[in-house]
């Protein structure tokens, strides 16, 4: 931008992951440990056609966890939006979508809490309404892969509503974009 300049609000994909893992596996413990204690037990029958099934559920849903990112930055941001890429990070084996062009926080944090909720704690409340392990396994994998995202978000939470944000190209989060003019 010419007028101001940006605050860098990532930190590194290497980072991000040991962090969700660090904070996220503590929480994925006690998502169990209430699931067994509202139905005594956790059964989960494998089978090879079962474990190919989930599989591929698991792969598709890597590419479903980036496609809500990117759907959601673009109906909440409108053409400021438009412009989403995709791709992996093949040294960190990690997944992204990158949304090009500024964006207002609120939209971007949006998109950053959807595939948690939707693939993560969605089906794991379900799985605790209906008993169903499969369902918990899928939600608690989710919930621990929506780590880094959630950790933007934290990273973010100073942030004011309007203030304008830009993906960062090749890290964890985002550019804060300060105006002149502009409190932030």
């Amino acid at each position: 931008m010419s007028s101001g300049h940006r605050r860098d609000h990532s930190i590194s994909m290497l980072r991000a992951n040991l962090v969700a893992l660090v904070i996220g596996l503590p929480v994925a413990m006690a998502q169990l440990s209430l699931f067994v204690f509202l139905h005594g037990t956790l059964r989960v029958a494998i089978t090879l056609t079962g474990a190919l099934l989930f599989l591929a559920v698991m792969l598709a849903s890597i590419v479903a966890h980036e496609l809500i990112h990117g759907l959601t930055w673009q109906l909440a941001g409108g053409s400021a939006a438009a412009t989403v890429t995709y791709g992996v990070q093949w040294k960190m084996l990690t997944p992204y979508a990158h949304l090009g062009g500024p964006i207002a926080v609120g939209v971007y944090r949006l998109g950053g809490l959807m595939p948690g909720l939707v693939l993560g704690l969605i089906p794991y409340a379900l799985s605790l309404v209906l008993g169903n392990g499969s369902l918990l396994i899928f939600g608690v994998i989710h919930t621990l892969a929506a780590g880094g995202d959630w950790l933007v978000l934290w990273l973010l939470r100073g942030v004011g509503p309007g203030t304008l944000v830009e993906d960062h190209p090749s890290r964890a989060g985002c550019y804060v974009l300060e105006l002149e003019g502009t409190p932030q």
